[in-house]
C-alpha cells in the first residue's frame, strides 16, 4: 500500500515535494542495483558519468562542499540526472528520503542554471531498505524547449556581463550585477516562473528566488563565487538571498531588498526610486537583524565591512559632527542632487543626527536655498530612516 507525505519543509524553500512510500523495492530492479554495486558504483561513478556526458561542473559548489561526505554520491547522481534531462527514473545511491531531499536541495542551491524544475517532486522508498529507489520531478519546461531557453538565458546574462569593464574588480562586478538586476527587474509575486532565473532574466518580473538565483547565475558565468541562502525574515515568511566572497572574506547580498520596487510594495507607497545599498556586501551583524538563515547549510562568519557601499563612497560618518553634516547637506543641494544618504557608525550618532535634522532646524538652510533657486516660498522634502542600519536618506525633490 502506498502512503503519501509532504517533503520536510526545512530542506527546501519554494520546492514543495511529495514522498511515495512503497512496500517493496519497485523503483529499480534488484539486478540493476546489484550491477551498480558490482561496478563499484559510488561518487566516483557519477563523477565519471558527468565527465563522459560533458557535464563536469565549472562552479564552486558550496552546498556540496558542506554536505556530509556520505551524501556526495547522491548529490552527484541527482546532478547528473538533472543535467541529462532525466526527469524520472531509478535512483541507485542508497540514501534515506530525508537525505535525498538534503542532497536534492543542495544541487538546486548550487546550480541556478537548472531552471526547468517545478514546484513538486515525488520519490519512492523501499519498504525493505528504507532507501530511495526512484524519483519523478515536476518540470516547467518541456525537454525539447530547454536547449533554446538555455541559450536565451545565457545571452541575457551575457548582455549584463558585456557592459562590465574587463578591468573591474570583483566588488565592482558584484555591484554592477546588483544594480543591473534592480534596474531591470520588478518585484511581482504574480510573475511567471518566479522560482527560477528566467523570471528575472527574460520576463523582468520575479520574487526573491528569481532575483537571487539570477544574481548567482550571472556571477557564476564570470567565475565569481556566489551561493544561495534561504531562511525567513522578521515578521514575514520564507526568503532567499546570496552570499559572495571577495578575497578571504564572505559578504551577504540581498538584491530583492535592494530594489525600491520591492520596498514600495511592502510599504504601500510607490514613490522612492533610490537603490538601497544596505544589502550590498553587508555583514551578518546588520543582515541578521531582519534575516534569519535556515539550517540547510553551515555558513561562515560574514563580519568584514571592507566593501560597505557607504564607506567606499564617502557617505559614512563614524560620529555625528554638526559642521560636517551641515556641509554635506549644503553640498548636496548646491550640486543639484535629488537626495542625500548618510550612514552613521553608532546608534548614538544616528539619534543625534535625527534630532538635529528633524527637530532642531538643521534643514532650514538647505530648504531656504532650494526655495530661492526655484523661486517658491515653500519646499517639501521627504526622508526615510532605517534604524537597523543607522541610515538616513533625505529626498530633496
Amino acid at each position: 500500500m502506498f502512503k503519501f507525505l509532504k517533503k520536510p519543509e526545512k530542506y527546501v524553500t519554494a520546492v514543495l515535494c511529495t514522498v511515495l512510500f512503497a512496500g517493496t523495492l519497485t523503483g529499480c530492479s534488484v539486478v540493476e542495483r546489484v550491477q551498480y554495486q558490482w561496478a563499484d558504483g559510488g561518487e566516483a561513478h557519477w563523477e565519471e558519468a558527468a565527465i563522459d556526458a560533458g557535464l563536469q561542473t565549472q562552479v564552486e559548489e558550496y552546498y556540496y562542499d558542506h554536505l556530509p561526505e556520505e551524501l556526495h554520491e547522491a548529490y552527484r547522481e541527482i546532478y547528473v540526472h538533472l543535467m541529462k534531462n532525466e526527469d524520472e527514473g531509478s535512483f541507485l545511491s542508497e540514501v534515506s528520503v530525508d537525505d535525498f531531499w538534503r542532497a536534492y536541495y543542495a544541487v538546486l542551491a548550487d546550480h541556478p542554471e537548472i531552471f526547468w524544475i517545478g514546484t513538486s517532486a515525488q520519490v519512492e522508498e523501499s519498504g525493505l531498505s528504507h532507501t530511495v529507489v526512484s524519483y519523478s520531478l515536476e518540470t516547467t519546461v518541456a525537454q525539447k524547449d530547454r536547449a533554446s531557453l538555455k541559450a536565451e538565458l545565457e545571452a541575457a546574462a551575457d548582455a549584463c556581463i558585456d557592459q562590465i569593464s574587463s578591468e573591474a574588480s570583483d566588488y565592482e562586478k558584484i555591484k554592477y550585477v546588483y544594480e543591473y538586476l534592480i534596474n531591470t527587474v520588478d518585484y511581482d509575486a504574480n510573475g511567471v516562473d518566479t522560482q527560477n532565473i528566467q523570471s528575472a532574466l527574460l520576463y523582468q518580473k520575479s520574487v526573491c528566488a528569481g532575483y537571487s538565483k539570477a544574481f548567482q547565475y550571472i556571477l557564476h558565468r564570470m567565475g565569481l563565487f556566489c551561493t544561495y541562502v534561504t531562511g525567513t525574515i522578521t515578521g514575514g515568511g520564507d526568503h532567499g538571498w546570496n552570499m559572495v566572497r571577495i578575497g578571504d572574506h564572505y559578504y551577504y547580498v540581498d538584491v530583492t531588498w535592494g530594489d525600491p520596487v520591492f520596498v514600495n510594495k511592502i510599504d504601500g507607497e510607490g514613490t522612492d526610486t533610490v537603490i538601497n545599498y544596505n544589502y550590498l556586501c553587508c555583514t551578518q551583524t546588520e543582515l541578521f537583524r531582519t534575516h534569519v538563515p535556515s539550517d540547510a547549510v553551515e555558513l561562515p562568519e560574514c563580519m568584514s565591512d571592507d566593501y560597505n557601499y557607504y564607506k567606499l563612497n564617502g557617505f559614512y560618518y563614524e560620529t555625528f559632527d554638526y559642521n560636517t553634516i551641515y556641509n554635506a547637506l549644503m553640498n548636496s543641494v548646491w550640486n543639484g542632487e535629488s537626495s542625500i544618504v548618510m550612514k552613521f557608525g553608532s546608534s548614538e550618532a544616528y539619534e543625534s543626527a535625527k534630532y538635529e535634522l528633524f527637530e532642531n532646524g538643521m534643514l532650514t538652510d538647505p530648504g531656504q536655498y532650494l526655495m530661492e533657486i526655484n523661486g517658491v516660498t515653500t519646499w517639501n522634502y521627504r526622508y526615510h530612516t532605517e534604524e537597523e542600519f543607522c541610515l538616513i536618506t533625505i529626498y530633496w525633490k
